[in-house]
């Protein structure tokens, strides 16, 4: 009852371009990290904690999980070889599995802090940001072999491929964008993401050969990659954890902790104007993007007060999640909801 209450509230106050048309309760324990859509089979990978859930997208129904895991982050599908590759954070490994049955084929070493993972291509590989280790891994995905590790030189977050042969990733302690080079599996090329701090979410618009990288300072930096610098910013929530483009309406999106989804739209490459941000749910700093449908997943959780005895021990201390109040929201633009 309390996510019902809290979905027919933020749909109420909504007036702009995007809407919040399902609210899905999965329920579960443990917190959460990457979204992963499956558009090919209408699912939806989501990362929690010690496993994966994978629901359907269209009813929010739970399809299976990927279970066993600590310290689950990414996952990465590789059609073409017929596997799917999650990151295992505290055991600095990769799992490979059987998209189709869930079932786990194997582990991969990897290095400390196994976090965001992506695939690339045109290398036909699987590269995983290593947070702590300052590295990539390189998996080969048809054996599931581990090919070697590449020094990043920084603190690495979320990384995407440009479809072209190069990999870019997020450097959250130097504020950077590294480019790496699939084929060579070397760095080539970075620069900064001045004036943001902390840059954690990427997305990337291939036409337009344009990164977003989404920081925890409120700013999106536009970075031209073939020129390999920032072009422009726009403000976002705070505590931003994803982020997304959809070439069909040319807009970026931000999923924040603060329980804002940012949404800028794209005037020309160079120029970005934030035309709404969207009410979802405290703590609802984790999306993923549907391409085809062109629907949002953003994920969240009720949560309850900290004890106080807690506060005085710990004052960073998150606030518990509220028992089975874990949900997925789904966003699409108003004049296409229904």
């Amino acid at each position: 009852m309390l996510a019902v209450a809290l979905f027919l509230a933020l749909a109420a106050q909504n007036p702009g371009p995007y809407q919040i048309t399902h609210m899905f309760v999965l329920g579960g324990d443990g917190r959460w990290d990457y979204v992963t859509p499956d558009p090919a089979h209408n699912r939806v990978f989501i990362a929690r904690q010690d496993r994966f859930m994978v629901v359907d997208e269209r009813d929010g129904k739970l399809l299976g999980e990927i279970s066993g895991i600590r310290g689950a982050h990414g996952i990465a599908l590789v059609d073409a070889a017929h596997h799917g590759f999650a990151t295992w954070g505290n055991d600095s490994s990769v799992v490979m599995f059987d998209p189709a049955t869930l079932q786990v084929l194997g582990r991969i070493p990897a290095a400390e802090d196994a976090d965001a993972i992506a695939y690339d291509p045109i290398s036909n590989r699987v590269f995983t940001f290593n947070g702590d280790a300052h590295s990539s891994t390189v998996i080969d995905p048809g054996p599931g072999r581990l090919v070697t590790n590449i020094p990043l030189g920084g603190k690495p977050e979320t990384g995407v491929s440009a479809g072209d042969g190069k990999v870019y990733v997020n450097i959250v302690d130097n504020r950077e964008v590294v480019e790496i080079d699939a084929r060579t599996l070397k760095v080539t090329r970075r620069w900064s993401t001045a004036p943001c701090q902390q840059p954690v979410a990427m997305a990337i618009d291939t036409k337009h050969q344009r990164l977003f990288s989404g920081c925890r300072s409120g700013v999106l930096a536009v970075s031209d990659y073939a020129a390999g610098r920032v072009v422009a910013t726009a403000p976002i929530g705070q505590g931003v954890d994803g982020a997304a483009f959809d070439a069909s309406t040319s807009d970026v999106f931000t999923s924040n902790a603060d329980g804002t989804l940012t949404v800028i739209h794209q005037d020309g490459p160079d120029q970005y104007r934030v035309v709404e941000n969207l009410q979802t749910a405290p703590g609802g700093r984790n999306m993923g993007l549907d391409p085809t449908t062109h629907r949002l997943y953003v994920v969240s959780a009720k949560f309850g007060p900290v004890p106080a005895e807690s506060t005085a021990a710990n004052p960073r201390r998150r606030p518990p999640l509220v028992p089975g109040s874990f949900m997925m929201m789904v966003v699409e633009r108003a004049a296409t909801a229904h």
